[in-house]
């Protein structure tokens, strides 16, 4: 099997062809899992980084100066956003804060908190556009539904599902019903 020359691919992408997109993302998605597996990332965050390295290429991929030099750029764009993950994962979970409970008690009000946090999560859906809800909806109902239905579905491109995931989540995660809860 020969493989098609990651200049000719790029240029490709650069026309316009969907087909050759969807073979880049196939092509150089082990190399996004590797480098996430290096991190010990969990499946969902290998998504949101993997995700988030397609995005950066489709902003960059008509600025690469040496397009043969792709894999090296992914690898290294596949690392930084795992960094940026671990650092706001660092930034978004308190610490500390049971140190000095017994292991033995029960956690007083969990379940007014549950029912706090999920009006909080309720309040927070309401406020996001309806293509975000249905986008949300679909990719985290039980069960998922795979993103080629859902591109079939919303009437858009396999290769933007991702990234738009993000931003709704982005967004989800702004609402002020969340602020309170650190934006989980």
């Amino acid at each position: 099997m020969t493989t098609e020359p990651v200049v000719d691919l790029v240029a490709a992408v650069r026309g316009g062809d969907q087909d050759a997109w969807n073979r880049l993302v196939e092509r150089f998605a082990p190399l996004v899992g590797s480098v996430c597996a290096k991190f010990s990332l969990d499946p969902h965050d290998r998504q949101d980084v993997a995700a988030g390295v397609w995005l950066r290429l489709l902003e960059h991929l008509h600025t690469l100066r040496e397009p043969a030099a792709l894999p090296g750029w992914i690898a290294t764009t596949a690392r930084n956003e795992c960094l940026a993950l671990l650092r706001a994962r660092r930034r978004t979970f308190p610490t500390d804060f049971d140190r000095d409970l017994p292991d033995d008690l029960p956690e007083a009000g969990t379940d007014l908190i549950a029912e706090l946090r999920r009006q909080a999560l309720r309040e927070a859906w309401a406020g996001l556009s309806e293509r975000c809800r249905e986008l949300l909806g679909m990719l985290f109902g039980d069960p998922p539904v795979p993103y080629a239905d859902v591109a079939a579905r919303l009437g858009v491109q396999i290769g933007t599902i991702g990234p738009t995931r993000i931003r709704c989540l982005a967004t989800l995660r702004q609402q002020p019903a969340l602020a309170s809860w650190g934006g989980a």
